[in-house]
C-alpha cells in the first residue's frame, strides 16, 4: 500500500480564548488520555457546567501538540471546531461540518460523501459543540466519519452521550470549591479592576460558590453583578430567590435548577427594559449586530435609542458576548441564556411578531447586500453574509415554515445568488432554491409573486450549472424563460437566456453560446440592468469569442468589463475578465502580462473562496510557468490543481476549449521534466492545501538559468491526443500558444 506522505501542518480553526481558562486540570489532562485510546471522546453534562470551554481547552492543547510528540503526527491535518448549537435542520447539519473544516464543493455530490472523502487520508481531531438537538443524525455522521477515516478522532460535547460503538464518555461535574472560587475572582477582577479578594469578603464568595454549586455559568453571572453590588450583597439577593424555590430550605439545590436558579436570579435583577431585551435577543441564531437588534427589538415600549445602553448592561452581566469578526463587532447569546429568554418571550405572546421582524430584517439585509454586490464593498459584503449565514437560514426556515408566505422564501433564496455563486456555497444554496420552489406554487398556476418565483428559478439554473448538472440547469431555466414570456418579465427572461448562453459556453457549443449570450446582453441594454451579472455576460461572450481566436472581439469586452469594475469597485466579475485578458496575453507571448493578471485574478478568487475561477487561473497559470521555463513549478501547480476539481466536478466542465491550457502544459512540461519527474512534482503539488497554493502562486517560480538550447516544442496538433471523449485532435482555434521562453 503506498504510504501518504505526511504534509506540513496545519492550524486548524479555533477560535482564540480571550477571557483566559480557569482550573479544570484533572480533567483536561483526562481528556487527553481518552483521545489517546479512543478516536471518540463526548463530554456530556447539564448546561453551564463548562462543556465546550473544556473541550476547546482541550483541543488548543491537542493543536499546540499535548505533551508527547505522537500527538503532533496524529493531529498533523489540524484542530477543527464545528459549532451546531444554532443548527436546527438536519439537512444543513453535514453542511455545517464542511464550512467548519473549510471545505468548498461546487458539485451534486451528497456534503456526507465530500466529507468522507476529505477526511479518508487525513489524520486530524474533530470537535464538535452542541450537537444535543440533533442528537441521532450526529450520531450517524460520525459513525460514518470515523468508519470511513482511519486518522479521524472526534471530540465532542453535548448534554448526552452519542451511544456508539467505541465511544468513551466522560460526565463533567461543576468545579470544586477551590477552582469555583478562583474562577468567580478572576471574572469579578474582569468585571471590576478594583475588586480584590481579602480575608473580609473571603468567607462570603465561597458561601457564594457553594450556594450556586460550582456551576461555571452561574459563577460567570453573579461575577458580572459584582460591578455594582459586594459580594454579600450578591449572595443576598441570590438567597433570597433559593427561599423561594425550597420554601425556605438552605439544602444544596439540584444542580439543573441551581444554574435556573441563577438565571434566574439574573433575570429578576435585570431592569424592566434589560429583560425585555434579553427576550426579544433570544429570536437571533449566532451573532447578531447592533443594527440588527434595534431594528428586531426596539417598539414603543423599547425606544431604538436605548438599545446600544441596554446591549452594554447585558454584556456587562455577562448574558451577551461581544466577538470581533472580519464583519465587525457582534454580540452573541449564550444558548443556555437564550433558551431562557425564549421561554420569557413564548409566554408574553409576542414571539411570533419577532420572529417576523427578524425575517422581515435579514429579508432587507439580503437585498442591500445584493445590491452592494455592485460597490467597493464587496469584500465586506461577503464577509457580513457569511456571519449573518445562521440568521439568514432562519429567515429561510420563518419564509418556509409559513404556506402564505413561501413567495418570500423564493426570493430570498434567489437574492443570495451572488453568495451562493461566488462565495463558494452551492450546495447550500440548491438545497434552498430547491426547497423554496418545491414548497411554491408550480408552473403554469396563477401568482400575484411570479417574479420570485422566476428569480429563484433563473438563480437554481445558474448554481445547478455550476455544479454540473446541465439537466437540472436546463429544466429551471426552461421553466423561467416561459414564465417570464407568459408574465411579461423581460429581466427574468434575460436572465434565463443568459445561463443557457453559458451551459452552451461549457459544453462547448460556441456557436450557440455567442448567440444566446449576445441576446441576452442585448435584453439587459433594453431592461437598464447593469450588474455583476451582466458583466458577467459579457465576459463569456469574450471567452467564446477567444476560444475560436477572435482575440481581438475579447480583448475589447474584457477590457470595458474591467474598466466599469475598476470604475465601481467590483472584484469578483473582475477576476473572470482578467482570466480571459490573460488567456489573450498568453497567446500573443506575453507571459509577463499573463502572470500579472493572473496573479490578481488567483488573489481575488482566492479571497471569494471561488473555487471555480481559482482553478481556471491556476492551470492558465500553470502553463504561463512552463512557458516562462519552470517545467517543475508548473508540474507542481498542476498536480495542486487536481484535488480542487474534486470539489468543482467535471474538470473543466468537460470541456475542449477550458481543458487546453491544462493539456498543453502538461505536455510541455512532461516533455522538459521526464514522466518520472513530472509524476513526483505533481505528487507534491497534491499535498499542498489551498492556502499554501495561491501563496506559491502568488509568490512566482524561483529564477532559473536560462536555457542553454531551444526547449522542446509541442507536436503537431494532428498528434495531440483529444482534449475530450468524441472530439477531433485539433487545438481549439483560440487556446493560447504559451511558448516556453529561450
Amino acid at each position: 500500500m503506498r504510504q501518504r506522505p505526511i504534509p506540513r501542518r496545519t492550524p486548524g480553526n479555533l477560535p482564540s480564548d480571550l477571557s483566559g481558562f480557569v482550573g479544570r486540570g484533572v480533567e483536561l489532562a483526562e481528556l487527553e488520555r481518552l483521545l489517546e485510546s479512543s478516536r471518540l471522546v463526548t463530554v456530556t453534562g447539564a448546561g453551564g457546567v463548562g462543556k465546550s470551554r473544556l473541550v476547546l481547552a482541550a483541543a488548543r492543547a491537542a493543536a499546540d501538540g499535548g505533551t508527547v510528540d505522537p500527538v503532533q503526527e496524529r493531529h498533523c491535518d489540524g484542530v477543527w471546531l464545528a459549532e451546531l448549537a444554532s443548527v436546527r435542520d438536519p439537512a444543513l447539519l453535514e453542511l455545517t461540518v464542511a464550512e467548519a473544516l473549510g471545505l468548498t464543493d461546487h458539485t451534486v455530490r451528497p456534503p456526507r460523501q465530500v466529507l468522507a472523502e476529505h477526511l479518508a487520508e487525513r489524520r486530524l481531531l474533530l470537535v464538535l459543540d452542541g450537537f444535543e438537538q440533533l442528537v441521532d443524525e450526529t450520531a450517524a455522521l460520525v459513525r460514518d466519519l470515523l468508519r470511513g477515516s482511519p486518522g479521524l478522532r472526534v471530540l465532542a460535547a453535548g448534554r448526552r452521550p452519542l451511544t456508539l460503538d467505541g465511544e468513551l464518555s466522560r460526565p463533567l461535574a461543576p468545579l470544586d470549591p477551590e477552582e469555583a472560587l478562583a474562577l468567580l475572582i478572576d471574572r469579578a477582577s474582569a468585571a471590576d479592576p478594583a475588586f480584590t479578594l481579602t480575608e473580609a469578603n473571603r468567607a462570603v464568595l465561597a458561601e457564594l460558590c457553594a450556594r450556586l454549586d460550582g456551576l461555571p455559568l452561574a459563577l460567570e453571572l453573579a461575577a458580572g453583578r459584582m460591578r455594582t453590588l459586594s459580594p454579600a450583597q450578591v449572595l443576598s439577593r441570590l438567597e433570597d430567590r433559593f427561599a423561594l424555590l425550597t420554601g425556605g430550605s438552605r439544602g444544596s439545590l439540584p444542580r439543573h435548577r441551581a444554574l435556573r436558579t441563577a438565571i434566574g436570579w439574573s433575570h429578576e435583577l435585570c431592569t424592566t427594559a434589560e429583560r425585555l431585551l434579553w427576550a426579544r435577543l433570544s429570536v437571533f441564531a449566532g451573532q447578531f449586530d447592533l443594527d440588527a437588534a434595534e431594528y428586531v427589538c426596539a417598539g414603543p415600549d423599547l425606544p431604538v435609542e436605548s438599545v446600544l445602553d441596554l446591549v452594554g448592561e447585558l454584556l456587562g452581566q455577562s448574558l451577551l458576548v461581544r466577538e470581533e469578526t472580519a464583519a465587525g463587532v457582534r454580540y452573541r447569546m449564550l444558548e443556555t441564556v437564550r433558551i431562557y429568554g425564549a421561554g420569557w418571550l413564548e409566554s408574553t405572546g409576542d414571539a411570533g411578531r419577532l420572529r417576523r421582524r427578524h425575517r422581515d430584517w435579514y429579508m432587507g439585509l439580503a437585498t442591500w447586500c445584493e445590491l452592494d454586490w455592485f460597490s467597493p464593498r464587496q469584500q465586506e459584503v461577503a464577509a457580513l453574509v457569511e456571519a449573518e449565514l445562521a440568521n439568514l437560514r432562519l429567515a429561510l426556515e420563518c419564509c418556509l415554515d409559513e404556506p402564505d408566505e413561501v413567495h418570500l422564501g423564493q426570493y430570498l433564496a434567489g437574492t443570495l445568488w451572488f453568495y451562493w455563486a461566488g462565495c463558494g456555497r452551492l450546495t447550500e444554496g440548491r438545497h434552498w432554491l430547491d426547497r423554496s420552489l418545491e414548497a411554491g406554487p408550480g408552473p403554469g398556476e396563477p401568482s400575484e409573486y411570479e417574479s420570485s418565483r422566476l428569480k429563484a428559478l433563473w438563480v437554481l439554473g445558474y448554481v445547478a450549472a455550476l455544479q454540473g448538472d446541465s439537466v437540472a440547469s436546463m429544466s429551471a431555466l426552461y421553466e423561467c424563460r416561459d414564465g417570464a414570456a407568459l408574465s411579461g418579465n423581460p429581466v427574468a427572461a434575460a436572465y434565463a437566456v443568459h445561463r443557457m448562453g453559458c451551459l452552451a459556453l461549457v459544453s462547448d457549443d460556441m456557436v450557440r453560446a455567442r448567440e444566446l449570450l449576445g441576446s441576452a446582453l442585448e435584453r439587459y441594454r433594453e431592461a437598464g440592468e447593469l450588474n455583476s451579472n451582466v458583466l458577467m455576460c459579457q465576459v463569456e461572450l469574450a471567452m467564446a469569442l477567444a476560444f475560436q481566436g477572435e482575440q481581438a472581439g475579447a480583448l475589447s469586452l474584457c477590457e470595458e468589463v474591467r474598466d466599469i469594475c475598476e470604475e465601481r469597485g467590483e472584484r469578483w466579475t473582475k477576476a473572470y475578465a482578467l482570466y480571459v485578458l490573460a488567456y489573450a496575453a498568453l497567446d500573443a507571448g506575453g507571459t509577463a502580462e499573463a502572470r500579472r493578471l493572473l496573479s490578481e485574478c488567483v488573489a481575488v478568487n482566492h479571497a471569494f473562496r471561488d473555487l471555480v475561477g481559482l482553478v481556471l487561473a491556476v492551470e492558465l497559470l500553470a502553463l504561463v510557468t512552463v512557458a516562462e521555463g519552470h517545467p517543475a513549478e508548473a508540474a507542481l501547480l498542476q498536480g495542486a490543481a487536481e484535488p480542487m476539481w474534486d470539489g468543482v466536478g467535471l474538470r473543466l466542465f468537460g470541456s475542449g476549449y477550458f481543458n487546453a491550457p491544462r493539456l498543453m502544459c502538461q505536455e510541455r512540461a512532461g516533455e522538459l521534466l521526464g514522466a518520472e519527474r513530472y509524476a513526483s512534482c505533481a505528487r507534491h503539488g497534491r499535498t499542498l492545501g489551498v492556502d499554501a497554493l495561491v501563496e506559491r502562486a502568488l509568490r512566482g517560480p524561483e529564477p532559473a538559468p536560462a536555457p542553454t538550447g531551444p526547449l522542446p516544442r509541442p507536436r503537431a496538433a494532428a498528434d495531440r491526443p483529444a482534449t475530450r471523449p468524441g472530439a477531433d485532435n485539433r487545438k481549439p482555434a483560440g487556446s493560447p500558444k504559451g511558448e516556453p521562453a529561450g
